[in-house]
Order: C-alpha cells, then sequence, then structure tokens
C-alpha cells in the first residue's frame, strides 16, 4: 500500500535523480540539465568533503524552474536548527515548494572523528531537532526545552518546507513515521524495505495518528548490459558503508551480513543494483514502485563513461510517464 502523497502521482514524479559533482558549478549545471531532461526531482547528499547543499540549491533555483530540490540529508549534529530553518526559509523564498529538507544524524565516525562532536543517542537528537525545525518553519515560532536544545524565538514568517529524515533500520523508520514527511533509506535492499522498513514505517504514523508519509527508497542503478561489471562497480561503490556501525547492522537485519575480509558485499550488491539497458533499467524502475514503493531516489553507478551515463540516466527518467 502505497502513501496518500505517492498514490496520485506519476511514476516519473516519483523518481528523483541524485547529483554528484565536486564544484558548485558543475553540480548547477547537471541539475539544469536534468531538469531539461523533464527530471522533477533531484537529491544530493552533504558530508564534510562535499558541497553545502542548501547555499548550492539557492544558486541552482537562478538556473531552474520547476525541479524540487532535495537533501539527502543534512547532518544535524554540526548544524543549529534554528540555522538550518533559516537557511530551509532562504532557499524556500527563492524556490517557492521546490525545497524538500531531508535531515539526519549522520554517524559517529564523520561526527566524533571529523567534526569533533558527541554523537549521543540519535533518535532522541533527532526527535528534539525535527520537533524545532518543525515548529520554525510550519508554525513561525518555538520554545523548546529538551534534553539536547532549549530554545526559544520571537514569531518569525513560516514556510511549510517537507521535513524528511533519514532512516536505516526499523527504530528510525518508525521515527520518520512519527513526525517526518518521508524516510529516506540509504542502500537498504528491496526486500528489507518492504518487510521491515514500511510497516516501521506505519506503525510509527498510526501510533502518531497521522498520515503515513513516504518512503524514498536509494537504488542503485547501472546502465550496462555486463552484469559482472555493473556489480563489480556496485560493489566498489559500497565497500565503505560496511565498514560504518549503523549500515553493518542493517545490512546483517536485511540478510546480508558482512565479514571483515568482505565476504559477502558481492551477493549485497547484486541485491542493490539496477542494470542492464535502458529499457531494461525502466521497468525495472516501474516494477518497484509497484511493489509498494512510494518514491525512488536513483544514484547512478557508472561503468564507463560517467558524464555520457548519468545525461542518458536523466533523459530515461524524464521520459516515464
Amino acid at each position: 500500500m502505497q502513501s496518500q502523497t505517492s498514490a496520485n502521482l506519476s511514476p516519473r514524479a516519483r523518481i528523483g535523480l541524485a547529483i554528484e559533482a565536486r564544484e558548485a558549478t558543475q553540480a548547477i549545471e547537471l541539475i539544469a540539465a536534468a531538469e531539461a531532461a523533464g527530471v522533477e526531482q533531484v537529491w544530493m547528499t552533504q558530508s564534510p568533503p562535499t558541497l553545502d547543499t542548501l547555499t548550492l540549491y539557492a544558486a541552482t533555483a537562478a538556473r531552474t524552474t520547476r525541479i524540487r530540490l532535495g537533501t539527502s540529508i543534512v547532518p544535524t549534529y554540526p548544524r543549529h536548527p534554528l540555522i538550518l530553518a533559516q537557511q530551509a526559509l532562504t532557499v524556500n523564498d527563492i524556490a517557492p515548494g521546490r525545497l524538500r529538507l531531508g535531515v539526519g544524524p549522520s554517524h559517529r565516525p564523520p561526527i566524533e572523528g571529523i567534526y569533533g562532536l558527541q554523537h549521543t543517542a540519535p533518535l532522541a537528537h533527532l526527535r528534539e531537532y525535527v520537533a524545532i525545525l518543525r515548529s520554525v518553519l510550519w508554525e513561525g515560532q518555538v520554545a523548546f526545552h529538551g534534553d539536547y536544545f532549549n530554545v526559544q524565538t520571537p514569531p518569525l514568517r513560516t514556510a511549510p518546507v517537507p521535513i524528511l529524515i533519514s532512516a536505516l533500520r526499523e527504530g528510525a523508520f518508525r521515527l520518520a513515521g512519527e513526525i517526518s514527511d518521508g524516510a529516506i533509506s540509504w542502500l537498504c535492499p528491496v526486500p528489507y524495505l518492504l518487510n521491515k522498513a514500511l510497516p516501521a514505517l506505519r506503525a510509527g504514523a498510526e501510533a502518531s495518528q497521522r498520515p503515513t508519509p513516504p518512503l524514498v527508497a536509494h537504488v542503485l542503478v547501472s546502465l550496462s548490459e555486463d552484469e559482472n561489471a555493473a556489480h563489480s562497480a556496485a560493489s566498489k561503490r559500497i565497500l565503505f558503508y560496511a565498514t560504518l556501525p549503523f549500515y553493518a547492522r542493517m545490512f546483517a537485519d536485511a540478510g546480508f551480513p558482512i565479514g571483515d575480509d568482505g565476504a559477502g558485499l558481492d551477493e549485497l550488491a547484486r541485491s542493490l543494483v539496477v542494470f542492464g539497458n535502458e529499457a531494461a533499467v525502466a521497468q525495472q524502475l516501474t516494477d518497484l514502485l509497484a511493489q509498494g514503493l512510494d518514491e525512488l531516489l536513483v544514484l547512478l553507478i557508472p561503468v564507463q563513461d560517467a558524464a555520457r551515463e548519468q545525461a542518458q540516466l536523466a533523459r530515461l527518467i524524464g521520459s516515464l510517464q
């Protein structure tokens, strides 16, 4: 059963394209090209070495007119929720109704090892963070006193920007159902999403007596008919994530435990990547939506020519009806 939000949308509107770029000008060009190809949603990640997504989106808005701009995700610990709300309000002024604000606690290695911040009780921290964002963006003021934040503001203007959260394990999906406007998965096998994540998302929404928000499912795509090449490229891409505890536990929960020697990585890659020619990939993506996933966040796994294959994938998504 799909969420009420996604039920009335076309497949093209439910498939977003991940944008990766080392420089802002390149990212803006890629997003503008995606819009020209008919893509309706893009997503960008944010980590210490990457671009600041919201700053980039403010600039991108001047080059685009309709494409939705999603963050997947902005890490919460390094950025106070009031500061993030200010940024979201600014982007919404420039691109009204187009921002989808995905936030999440990230992981202990970058938060503690790079930023030097404590990464404790991530879901409890995230619950408070989203409560403040919601109050500021949707209600125009906040008076919040919790375990992690004490925030009080005078009345502010509002912008009902959708607030999505990252989710890997069942507790996070349940929290997404309780408090968010969507759950963003990352490298979660589809059976795990259908059999564990979606029931948890629905249970959280039911407990809070609210509609079930959409699940945005991360999907790896390789526009190659060489199965071995596609799986090899995907394995290299996910190797790093297997070293992160949250991901390692999720992979095990999904039936794909990864050994210290990398055993199990190839099998996991085969469960995650969609590959083939354009017609085969388009069919597989629409089939995933038909299985009950609300939206897809499609990330290209290039095999030969990354720029050509990214443009090809954008055209494929933009051609869907």
